[in-house]
């Protein structure tokens, strides 16, 4: 069997790469593995900079969210989704609020998860809360 054609649909987050493996089925009925980026862990504000440069005309969704918040580990994987669903036009920059207390303190953050959405490096939009809907109208509003 080759390992990389015949597989079980099964997902996985792969090391600091942050890749997801999907699976999808070809015409043949095999079930091939590729990978998409999911998001991006920011280090620090030299890091978010250089990520909001690249970013373009792309539409940039910062998550500010914690590793023990609740709402933030249940919205997660749908960003993660909507991230790889939408690559072309979006990027997706998870900022942890512990991790990186400047930045949550340069942007205002008082609670989490807070979407900040920001095009060519300017704040567009920012809401607060696990609402994924919410989170998918606004995307495809400001994309």
């Amino acid at each position: 069997m080759n390992r990389n054609t015949v597989q079980p649909k099964w997902t996985r987050e792969t090391g600091s790469a942050r890749l997801r493996r999907y699976a999808s089925d070809d015409a043949t009925g095999q079930v091939k593995i590729t990978n998409a980026t999911m998001s991006i862990h920011i280090k620090d504000f030299d890091d978010l900079k250089t990520r909001l440069t690249e970013a373009g005309e792309k539409l940039v969704i910062i998550d500010f969210m914690a590793t023990w918040c609740g709402p933030c580990k249940m919205i997660g994987p749908k960003l993660d989704e909507m991230a790889s669903e939408m690559a072309d036009s979006i990027v997706v920059l998870k900022v942890d609020v512990d991790e990186c207390e400047d930045i949550a303190t340069e942007y205002n953050i008082n609670s989490m998860p807070t979407f900040v959405f920001v095009k060519s490096s300017k704040k567009i939009e920012e809401f607060s809360g696990a609402n994924v809907d919410k989170l998918r109208n606004t995307i495809v509003k400001l994309k």
